[in-house]
């Protein structure tokens, strides 16, 4: 006994203990929750956005359109403008069929692009040609196009994405796009109200580029997040100027112009395909982040797929929306095919979290 006590003395206790309970703590504090860590400190490493310049977005179902392109401060046309709709496809077959009878009325040509290869370079079926019999009602305005994958899995999934887009490019052209058509830029979710698309193609003097400011949802019409989605955009086609993009390419933006309903998937399988799928897959950090049981009690609960902090560039705002999204119970101005097949799309609407489990 009197030998270990010895042994003690020689030994710094504090440092003895930092090395071997405070150290390896830190480490796994760090490797377990490190991105929420870097996301809560976004606000200093990162600029905000530079503010867009808002348009006042005017409807009311009774006025004309004449009043409407007035109240923007738009003449009218004598004839509207054709109008394209251009997509890459992954797997949202229920949101590509609300989108598309949204749309219809006002839409010339549906342009549609799918690539047996994800972003991330993993192998897929060609989901629309497989369920195209459900589109019979815009066949005769459809121009759909395959493209082989490039299969690259350490690539960085932006350049397949890349890849993917220019290729849509030039489908654009097969479908036979003009000058001064319109052309919707956004992803399958990423939805403009039928109204917005009429207002832009009945008007004189729009914008050559315009952004679109979409209500943002997660996983259904329950949970509304915020209106901050800004990626779609609409074009008055320029032949040799215009290119299918997803990012920022003006400072304006038309407010009120639609909805985003980013995951909003029936079945659980769809989700875990996309997590895998999407160019951000790098967020899925350990394998139980894909486990069924744990995916449907988050969509419950409206909380993060990953276990992220929200990507806000001020503390404010990132304080805000910390813990789960409250629930919305308003089902007003939804898109009208969604509310006139509400049965088939009841896990779309507030108070139907559970999903089914695979096709």
């Amino acid at each position: 006994m009197s030998r270990f006590k010895w042994m003690l003395r020689g030994i710094d206790l504090k440092a003895l203990f930092l090395l071997v309970v405070v150290a390896p703590l830190c480490i796994y504090v760090a490797y377990a929750h490190g991105q929420k860590i870097t996301y809560f400190f976004r606000p200093i490493w990162e600029r905000p956005l530079k503010p867009f310049s808002e348009i006042t977005h005017y409807y009311n179902e009774n006025l004309t359109m004449a009043t409407l392109c007035k109240l923007h401060g738009w003449g009218i046309r004598e004839y509207p403008r054709r109008v394209f709709d251009a997509v890459l496809f992954n797997n949202e077959i229920d949101m590509l069929e609300i989108r598309w009878n949204e749309l219809y009325p006002y839409v010339t040509q549906f342009v549609l692009l799918e690539s047996n290869s994800t972003f991330t370079g993993l192998r897929k079926p060609f989901f629309f040609a497989i369920n195209r019999h459900k589109f019979r009602f815009i066949e005769s305005r459809l121009t759909y196009g395959m493209v082989g994958g490039r299969f690259k899995t350490r690539e960085n999934p932006f350049i397949e994405e890349a890849y993917q887009r220019v290729a849509l490019d030039q489908l654009l052209r097969i479908a036979g796009i003009e000058e001064d058509d319109l052309l919707i830029m956004s992803d399958v979710d990423e939805m403009p109200s039928r109204h917005t698309i009429n207002l832009l193609r009945w008007c004189d003097d729009i914008p050559q580029i315009l952004h679109l400011r979409l209500k943002n949802y997660l996983y259904s019409f329950e949970y509304h997040v915020d209106d901050g989605s800004w990626r779609a955009s609409i074009h008055r086609y320029k032949p040799g100027q215009t290119r299918y993009a997803h990012f920022r390419q003006t400072d304006i933006i038309l407010s009120d112009a639609g909805w985003h309903c980013s995951f909003c998937f029936r079945h659980i399988e769809d989700f875990i395909f996309k997590m895998k799928a999407y160019s951000h897959n790098d967020r899925i950090r350990f394998s139980h982040y894909l486990n069924p049981s744990r995916i449907q009690d988050i969509i419950c609960k409206g909380t993060n797929l990953f276990d992220m902090l929200p990507e806000e560039h001020t503390f404010r705002e990132l304080i805000a929306k910390l813990g789960p999204i409250p629930r919305s119970y308003s089902a007003v101005q939804l898109p009208s095919y969604l509310l006139e097949h509400a049965s088939k799309y009841k896990y779309l609407l507030p108070g139907n979290c559970m999903r089914e489990q695979s096709r």
